[in-house]
């Protein structure tokens, strides 16, 4: 093959690899995704009657943007314009304002077209052609008695409300049986006007049960003038205040906070825009309910759903609602609320507020509680044992009384034959003077004083006897201590000089007065006196002497029984007031641990001891009297 034929051959074959490099390296190119490209924002008109913070409408123009900028998947661009007109008793032309809203939306019109409120849903049904005749339309936050309903068109989806004012004044005398007058607080524009001539044909069905004034003819000066006077039984109902009977505009939410400040009446209303401020509550419009329904129809035809097949029925008043805080001024009864009724801003307690602090304070006040409890039932047992322990201690004392008078009956015996055997040889003396031709009357009547000093020793032998064997309860009295001394030593004189023992006493020359029981006293006294006569008489000793001294010592008085016995063993003194401890062959060791229980009943004390020269010592210190 020649050069000149090799040529286009060669040429052919460079062009075909550079197409196939071509499409190799182009091909990766495409398969690489770009970003998808952004939709267009989709244009809301809102339209308002009377303004963007006007309520009651506002709270629903607000819940309606909140649910739509939440749950459209596209981008919005909302735009909001007012028509003023409503707001005044005679509406000025509307030409203007059409024009203005032709010229801002002149060849590119709003994807979607929303009328908040029945003055806006007239003007865009009236103005439809001129303006927006192929943009689909939602009239929303209208009651239904305002569409006109021979203009709706296929583009045209309606959610409306329903008032129902019957309900709402049947609400209130449901909750305030007494009302006798409602009166209906409404302005004086050409809406206004036209729902008060609706309410008063809504109610002709109460006119029996209730009287009705109305103040759409009134300025809002002399209404808050009327409510602060009402008389008793009258309620305030809170219909529109746009623009009073003087031509004032109002904002709906000032004016009734103003409202509420004067009147002397509770206040209900039927939009729940106001609840929560100024009302007491009762069946209202759900804002929620509304908010959510209207964003409904207006995603579904954004979406491309024909808006005349959007239906939705007309949203009645939702389940009454009340504020607690109106409740409790007003005086209104829970138990009168409609069943079903939900209460709000309700305070809380101080249980609710401070919860965990008052089970605390509840659970400290338990413990001590049950720990007081616990001390008052362990101090009636106590109580209760010392009673008991007392009583054990007086039979007890009683018993050592027998024993020791036991051991006092022949010194007894003794005293008692002295005065009796005196008593006797007078009688028979007086007996035989008296045979004589004529007595000695003189010497009879010295007969007759003997006889009678004798009959006394006797008697105060005996009573001395008596006191000490008398069961009795402890007792505690105001005593002479020296005197309750004497008389104990007085029932074994008779005893120490049978045994020959001498017992003396000696008493300090001032009064020593102390609370005590003397017949128990007494029983530790003889106690000691006859245990020291007893270790005298068991020893041979020269000198047989029991000494009883009493003294006093600071705000103590004591008492002091020593003899010359022989004392006691060193190991014996620090147990000789234990129970059963005793030194006797016939003893018990009951007698000296009987002495200390009644002496520390006394709050005193008593000690033993041995004498440097012999013999014990006994000390008893009781408390002086004060």
């Amino acid at each position: 093959m020649s050069t000149d034929a090799v040529r286009p051959v060669a040429a052919a074959w460079l062009c075909l690899g550079l197409l196939l490099a071509g499409c190799t390296l182009c091909g990766p190119a495409r398969a690489q995704p770009g970003p998808a490209p952004r939709s267009e924002p989709k244009r809301v008109l809102m339209l308002h009657s009377f303004g963007r913070d006007f309520l009651p409408w506002s709270e629903y123009a607000r819940s309606i943007k909140t649910n739509l900028e939440e749950r459209s998947p596209w981008p919005l661009d909302i735009q909001e314009l007012t028509l003023l007109t409503a707001r005044f008793i005679a509406p000025g032309p509307e030409g203007p304002f059409v024009e203005y809203l032709g010229s801002l939306y002149e060849g590119r019109p709003p994807d979607i077209v929303m009328s908040i409120g029945g003055p806006a849903a007239g003007f865009v049904q009236r103005h439809r052609e001129k303006l927006f005749p192929k943009a689909p339309m939602v009239l929303t936050t209208v009651e239904e008695r305002l569409i006109d309903r021979a203009r709706l068109t296929r583009n045209d989806a309606v959610v409306s409300v329903r008032n129902e004012f019957v309900t709402a004044f049947r609400n209130v005398l449901q909750v305030l049986p007494d009302t006798q007058t409602i009166a209906l607080v409404i302005g004086a524009s050409t809406l206004e006007k036209f729902w008060l001539e609706e309410v008063k044909k809504d109610v002709k069905p109460l006119e029996g049960q209730v009287s009705f004034v109305w103040y759409g003819d009134l300025s809002f000066e002399d209404i808050l003038k009327r409510a602060s006077t009402l008389p008793p039984h009258t309620v305030l109902f809170w219909g529109l205040m746009s623009v009073d009977a003087a031509g004032v505009v109002h904002d709906g939410n000032l004016a009734l906070h103003r409202l509420q400040a004067v009147a002397n009446a509770p206040i209900f209303c039927f939009e729940e825009s106001f609840f929560g401020r100024d009302i007491v509550g009762g069946p209202m419009h759900s804002i929620p309910e509304l908010g959510q329904k209207t964003a409904d129809a207006a995603l579904r035809i954004l979406g491309g759903e024909e808006p005349a097949n959007v239906r939705i029925e007309p949203i009645a008043y939702a389940a009454p609602k009340y504020d607690w805080r109106e409740l409790q001024r007003w005086g209104i009864s829970e138990s009168r609320l409609p069943k079903g009724s939900t209460i709000l801003f309700r305070e809380p307690n101080i249980w609710q507020r401070y919860r965990w602090q008052m089970l605390m304070i509840s659970a400290v006040f338990l413990v001590q509680a049950g720990l007081i409890s616990g001390l008052l039932h362990e101090r009636r047992r106590r109580r209760v044992a010392e009673v008991e322990s007392r009583q054990r201690l007086t039979e007890l004392a009683h018993v050592n009384r027998y024993s020791a008078v036991g051991e006092l009956t022949t010194s007894i015996a003794h005293e008692l034959n002295q005065p009796l055997g005196s008593i006797l040889t007078n009688a028979e003396t007086a007996e035989l003077m008296l045979r004589a031709a004529q007595p000695d009357l003189v010497e009879l009547q010295q007969i007759l004083a003997d006889i009678r000093r004798d009959d006394q020793r006797a008697s105060e032998v005996i009573r001395r006897l008596r006191s000490v064997l008398k069961k009795t309860p402890f007792e505690v009295k105001d005593i002479e201590l020296n005197d309750t001394v004497r008389e104990a030593i007085g029932l074994v004189k008779a005893l120490a000089q049978g045994r020959r023992i001498t017992l003396s006493y000696l008493p300090v020359m001032v009064d020593l007065h102390v609370k005590g029981d003397p017949v128990q006293l007494q029983q530790v006294l003889l106690n000691l006196i006859i245990n020291a006569l007893d270790a005298i008489s068991d020893a041979d000793t020269g000198k047989r002497e029991v000494s009883v001294a009493t003294l006093r010592a600071g705000h103590q008085a004591e008492i002091r029984i020593s003899d010359t016995g022989p004392g006691m063993a060193a190991s014996d003194v620090a147990n000789v007031f234990d129970p059963f401890f005793t030194t006797k062959p016939q003893g018990m060791g009951m007698g000296l641990a009987i002495a200390r229980t009644i002496v520390e009943a006394h709050h005193g004390t008593i000690a033993a001891a041995n004498q440097p020269a012999g013999g014990a010592l006994f000390t008893i210190r009781l408390p002086i009297a004060r």
